[in-house]
Protein backbone atom coordinates (compact mmCIF):
# COMPACT_ATOMS: atom_id res chain seq x y z
CA UNK A 1 0.00 0.00 0.00
CA UNK A 2 1.84 3.40 -0.60
CA UNK A 3 1.98 6.39 0.56
CA UNK A 4 -0.76 8.37 -1.51
CA UNK A 5 -3.56 5.41 -0.60
CA UNK A 6 -2.32 5.75 2.79
CA UNK A 7 -3.01 10.26 2.95
CA UNK A 8 -6.46 9.01 0.87
CA UNK A 9 -7.85 6.79 3.47
CA UNK A 10 -5.98 9.40 6.02
CA UNK A 11 -8.21 12.53 4.72
CA UNK A 12 -11.07 10.85 3.80
CA UNK A 13 -11.46 9.66 7.12
CA UNK A 14 -14.88 11.23 9.08
CA UNK A 15 -13.18 13.25 11.83
CA UNK A 16 -10.14 14.93 9.52
CA UNK A 17 -13.02 16.08 7.00
CA UNK A 18 -15.28 17.17 10.42
CA UNK A 19 -12.46 18.71 11.69
CA UNK A 20 -11.15 20.12 8.54
CA UNK A 21 -15.08 21.76 8.07
CA UNK A 22 -15.12 22.99 11.89
CA UNK A 23 -11.81 24.89 11.37
CA UNK A 24 -12.82 26.42 8.38
CA UNK A 25 -16.43 27.42 9.49
CA UNK A 26 -14.60 28.66 13.29
CA UNK A 27 -12.39 30.95 11.26
CA UNK A 28 -15.31 32.59 9.22
CA UNK A 29 -16.96 32.40 12.90
CA UNK A 30 -14.20 34.31 14.02
CA UNK A 31 -13.70 36.95 11.33
CA UNK A 32 -17.83 37.56 12.46
CA UNK A 33 -17.18 37.64 16.26
CA UNK A 34 -14.34 40.57 15.43
CA UNK A 35 -16.67 42.43 13.95
CA UNK A 36 -19.32 42.41 16.44
CA UNK A 37 -16.70 43.33 18.77
CA UNK A 38 -14.49 45.66 17.31
CA UNK A 39 -17.75 47.40 15.22
CA UNK A 40 -20.82 46.83 17.33
CA UNK A 41 -19.72 46.20 21.02
CA UNK A 42 -16.17 48.41 21.33
CA UNK A 43 -17.56 51.66 20.37
CA UNK A 44 -20.65 51.23 22.88
CA UNK A 45 -17.94 50.13 25.72
CA UNK A 46 -15.93 53.12 24.41
CA UNK A 47 -18.98 55.80 24.84
CA UNK A 48 -19.87 54.29 28.35
CA UNK A 49 -16.22 54.38 29.08
CA UNK A 50 -15.54 58.37 28.38
CA UNK A 51 -15.01 57.50 24.04
CA UNK A 52 -11.65 55.22 25.28
CA UNK A 53 -10.15 53.59 22.33
CA UNK A 54 -8.41 49.96 24.11
CA UNK A 55 -6.81 48.94 21.48
CA UNK A 56 -5.09 52.28 21.46
CA UNK A 57 -4.09 51.51 25.16
CA UNK A 58 -0.26 50.87 25.56
CA UNK A 59 2.31 51.80 28.39
CA UNK A 60 5.97 52.62 26.68
CA UNK A 61 8.72 51.00 27.67
CA UNK A 62 11.01 53.45 26.62
CA UNK A 63 11.31 57.18 26.37
CA UNK A 64 9.05 58.39 22.88
CA UNK A 65 10.14 60.92 20.73
CA UNK A 66 8.97 64.42 20.72
CA UNK A 67 7.88 64.90 17.23
CA UNK A 68 6.19 60.86 17.24
CA UNK A 69 2.18 61.23 18.01
CA UNK A 70 1.12 59.68 20.86
CA UNK A 71 -1.09 56.73 19.17
CA UNK A 72 -0.14 52.93 19.28
CA UNK A 73 0.49 52.59 15.47
CA UNK A 74 2.78 55.16 15.32
CA UNK A 75 4.88 54.92 18.39
CA UNK A 76 5.62 50.87 16.76
CA UNK A 77 6.31 52.49 13.68
CA UNK A 78 9.42 55.01 15.41
CA UNK A 79 10.33 51.88 16.77
CA UNK A 80 9.24 51.91 20.64
CA UNK A 81 8.64 49.01 22.81
CA UNK A 82 5.36 49.05 24.26
CA UNK A 83 3.53 46.97 26.58
CA UNK A 84 0.10 46.89 24.59
CA UNK A 85 -2.67 46.06 27.22
CA UNK A 86 -5.43 47.57 25.24
CA UNK A 87 -5.31 45.20 22.53
CA UNK A 88 -5.04 42.24 24.80
CA UNK A 89 -8.23 43.71 26.60
CA UNK A 90 -10.01 43.71 22.75
CA UNK A 91 -8.65 40.04 22.33
CA UNK A 92 -9.91 38.93 25.63
CA UNK A 93 -13.31 40.51 25.06
CA UNK A 94 -13.62 38.76 21.87
CA UNK A 95 -12.48 35.44 23.16
CA UNK A 96 -15.30 36.49 26.04
CA UNK A 97 -18.01 36.64 23.53
CA UNK A 98 -17.15 33.78 20.85
CA UNK A 99 -17.37 31.49 24.00
CA UNK A 100 -20.32 32.86 25.22
CA UNK A 101 -22.00 32.75 21.50
CA UNK A 102 -21.11 28.96 21.02
CA UNK A 103 -22.01 28.35 24.34
CA UNK A 104 -25.53 29.47 23.37
CA UNK A 105 -25.08 28.00 20.27
CA UNK A 106 -24.60 24.22 21.71
CA UNK A 107 -27.08 25.02 24.18
CA UNK A 108 -29.40 25.32 21.60
CA UNK A 109 -28.46 22.83 19.68
CA UNK A 110 -28.72 20.03 22.47
CA UNK A 111 -32.19 21.37 23.73
CA UNK A 112 -33.20 20.58 20.05
CA UNK A 113 -32.01 17.66 20.30
CA UNK A 114 -34.11 16.93 23.08
CA UNK A 115 -37.30 18.21 21.82
CA UNK A 116 -36.30 16.35 18.03
CA UNK A 117 -39.24 13.47 17.83
CA UNK A 118 -36.19 11.08 16.85
CA UNK A 119 -34.67 11.89 20.02
CA UNK A 120 -38.03 11.23 22.30
CA UNK A 121 -38.71 7.48 20.28
CA UNK A 122 -35.12 6.75 21.66
CA UNK A 123 -36.49 7.89 25.16
CA UNK A 124 -39.13 6.07 24.76
CA UNK A 125 -37.11 2.51 24.13
CA UNK A 126 -35.33 4.01 26.91
CA UNK A 127 -38.31 3.58 29.47
CA UNK A 128 -39.39 0.00 28.64
CA UNK A 129 -38.66 -2.43 30.84
CA UNK A 130 -35.15 -4.38 30.08
CA UNK A 131 -35.38 -7.64 28.45
CA UNK A 132 -34.81 -10.29 31.04
CA UNK A 133 -31.61 -12.16 30.22
CA UNK A 134 -31.37 -15.72 28.23
CA UNK A 135 -31.43 -18.94 29.95
CA UNK A 136 -28.29 -19.23 28.92
CA UNK A 137 -26.75 -16.35 30.97
CA UNK A 138 -28.69 -16.67 33.68
CA UNK A 139 -27.39 -20.36 34.34
CA UNK A 140 -23.34 -19.00 33.36
CA UNK A 141 -24.70 -16.58 36.46
CA UNK A 142 -24.91 -19.31 38.59
CA UNK A 143 -21.84 -21.19 37.28
CA UNK A 144 -19.94 -18.41 38.39
CA UNK A 145 -21.72 -17.74 41.79
CA UNK A 146 -21.40 -21.33 42.48
CA UNK A 147 -16.92 -21.11 42.07
CA UNK A 148 -16.79 -18.03 43.84
CA UNK A 149 -18.32 -19.42 47.31
CA UNK A 150 -16.04 -20.96 49.38
CA UNK A 151 -16.20 -24.96 49.10
CA UNK A 152 -16.93 -26.78 52.50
Amino acid sequence: MGIAHEFREFAVKGSVVDLAVGVIIGGAFGKIVDSVVNDLIMPVVGLVFGKLDFSNLFIPLAHIPPDVPHTLEAVRKAGVPVFAYGHFLTVGLNFVILAFIIFMMVKQINRLKREWPLHKAEAAKEDEPPVPPSEDIVLLREIRDSLKRPQV
